[in-house]
């Protein structure tokens, strides 16, 4: 083999082994069956959520994993295999290719990686079923707002039932004490 043919192996080896060690994920999906549209469409899919898609040969792959630490992976290199780069979301890569693969069976998910943890198929599958970053951030907030809404709620009832009089002199003391203990473990 020329030396030209060589260098050009080894720029691409290195670009794959860059994609892999720099992305939260990596996905394996073979795509055999899946005519220009319909990878015309997986891309756009993919592009909308920040998720690179590569198709290179399974040789270089396998060098690239080598020399990431991903040897686990060599065994699913069989066949035209595509590998899905997500570098902001871990879980956008599996979610996307789970979706597509829903509608177009040709499109089969193998393993990946899930920031440096090897997941077989099922395992990757399961990892698609998770919500983005935004929704997970949303569940969450809603966790950490519960606690804080009870307290509001209590404050407010011991409040309105002063301005009524219900409570008694000794019941309001104790109650603004169980209160501001509350807020104060609040704030911490």
């Amino acid at each position: 083999m020329s030396k030209e043919i060589l260098e050009a192996k080894q720029q691409v080896i290195d670009e794959i082994s860059e994609n892999l060690k720099s992305s939260q994920s990596t996905i394996v999906a073979e795509y055999r069956g899946l005519n220009v549209a319909e990878m015309t469409e997986l891309r756009r899919a993919l592009r909308a959520e920040n998720v690179g898609l590569k198709i290179y040969k399974n040789k270089l792959v396998q060098r690239a994993l080598d020399d990431a630490n991903m040897s686990e992976l060599d065994d699913y290199l069989t066949g035209p295999n595509a590998l899905a780069f997500g570098h902001e979301d871990a879980v956008a890569p599996a979610r996307v290719l789970a979706d597509f693969a829903k509608k177009h069976p040709n499109l089969q998910i193998k393993a990946g990686y899930v920031e440096g943890k090897f997941l077989p198929q099922e395992d990757v599958m399961a990892v698609a079923k998770l919500p983005n970053r935004e929704g997970m951030y949303s569940m969450l907030l809603m966790c950490l707002k519960e606690p804080v809404a009870k307290v509001a709620r209590a404050v407010k009832a011991v409040a309105d039932a002063k301005e009524e009089g219900k409570i008694p002199e000794t019941v309001e003391v104790a109650t603004e004490e169980v209160v501001s203990e509350a807020v104060e473990a609040t704030a911490e």
